[in-house]
C-alpha cells in the first residue's frame, strides 16, 4: 500500500462514487479505478461493493479505512507542514466540536479561516466530547472544542471558558414565570439527558448527588438534535448553556432558568500530543482561542 492508493480509496470510501473522488483528487477516474483494483489485489480482498448507483464498504474496506483513516490525514499534513517552510499553513484542518459549541462559533471560524489562512480547507465534525477526544486521539481529527476538564494524558487541552447551565423544559408546564432554580425544585421532574460517560451526564450527576437529590432520568439521547426535541415535546427537562437555545426560547418552543448555585461547565481546546501537531491545526487553534476571547 502506498499513500497515493490509500487516498484514492479514502475519496471513493467518503464519497461513494469514482466520479466524485476523481472530481475532488483532480484524476482521471481510470487512473482511480486502477488504484483500487491494485489495492484489493494486493490485500487479496474486495473493498467495495460495485452497484449502479456508486461503491460501498465490504467489511475488509470499512476495517481499511478506520485502521488508516488517522494515518493517511497525519502523511498529508506532514507533506502540507513541509511545503509550507517558507510561506503560509495550508492543508487539511479538522476540527471537531460538541454541539452547544458548534452553532456558536462555526461560521465565525470559518469567516476568519477564509480570510487568514487562505490555503488552510476546513472540515468541521460535530459530535459528543467522548467520541471527539477518541477520535483526536486516533488521529482521526486534528483539534476539538469539548467540555473539560479532559484528563487523557496523550493530549493537552486550553481552557477557553465556562459555561453556566439552565434548565430547560418545554413552555406550558412546570417551568413557566421562574427565573432561576434550585436542584431541590427540580427533584422529580423528568429529565431528558445523554447516557454515561458524556460529560454532561456526569456533571449533572454528580450535583444532584453533592446536593443528596435523587435524578429522575426518563429519556437519554446521545445527539444534540434529539435532546433538543425531546425537551419541546414536553416529555422532559434538560440542561444546556442558556446561548445554545436561546433562539428556541424567543421563539416561544423553550422557556430556560438559571440553576442556583450556578451549575458551570468548563469548555476546553483539545490537540494532540506536541510532535503530532502540525502548523496549520496550531494556527487554527490560535484563531479559535482569538475568537472565544472577543466573544
Amino acid at each position: 500500500m502506498d499513500l497515493r492508493q490509500l487516498r484514492t480509496f479514502r475519496a471513493v470510501a467518503e464519497l461513494g462514487s469514482l466520479s466524485r473522488a476523481a472530481d475532488k483528487l483532480r484524476i482521471a477516474q481510470p487512473a482511480l479505478s486502477r488504484q483500487i483494483r491494485l489495492l484489493e489485489h494486493e490485500l487479496r480482498t474486495p473493498l467495495f461493493i460495485r452497484h449502479g448507483r456508486g461503491m460501498v464498504l465490504t467489511e475488509a474496506g470499512r476495517i481499511l479505512l478506520d485502521r488508516t483513516a488517522g494515518l493517511v490525514h497525519r502523511l498529508e499534513q506532514a507533506r502540507a507542514d513541509v511545503l509550507a517552510c517558507s510561506g503560509q499553513p495550508s492543508g487539511r484542518v479538522i476540527i471537531g466540536m460538541v454541539p452547544t459549541v458548534g452553532g456558536t462559533l462555526a461560521a465565525r471560524l470559518v469567516q476568519r479561516v477564509v480570510e487568514q489562512l487562505p490555503g488552510v480547507e476546513l472540515r468541521l465534525v460535530e459530535a459528543y466530547g467522548s467520541y471527539l477526544t477518541e477520535w483526536l486521539y486516533k488521529g482521526e481529527i486534528d483539534l476539538a472544542v469539548v467540555y473539560g476538564p479532559q484528563q487523557n494524558v496523550h493530549l493537552r487541552t486550553t481552557a477557553l471558558r465556562q459555561d453556566e447551565l439552565h434548565v430547560v423544559s418545554a413552555p406550558g408546564g412546570w417551568l413557566d414565570g421562574l427565573n432561576d432554580v434550585t436542584l431541590e425544585q427540580i427533584e422529580g421532574q423528568p429529565l431528558v439527558l445523554p447516557s454515561a460517560p458524556h460529560a454532561l451526564r456526569i456533571l449533572i450527576e454528580k450535583a444532584f448527588a453533592e446536593a443528596d437529590v435523587p435524578l429522575a432520568v426518563r429519556v437519554e439521547a446521545d445527539s444534540f438534535q434529539p435532546l433538543i426535541e425531546v425537551a419541546m415535546s414536553g416529555v422532559g427537562s434538560t440542561f444546556l448553556p442558556h446561548y445554545a437555545v436561546a433562539r428556541l426560547i424567543e421563539r416561544g418552543l423553550l422557556v430556560s432558568a438559571r440553576i442556583k448555585p450556578a451549575l458551570l461547565r468548563e469548555i476546553v481546546l483539545a490537540l494532540p500530543a506536541k510532535h503530532l501537531e502540525f502548523s496549520a491545526s496550531r494556527a487554527v487553534a490560535d484563531i479559535i482561542q482569538q475568537i472565544v476571547a472577543e466573544i
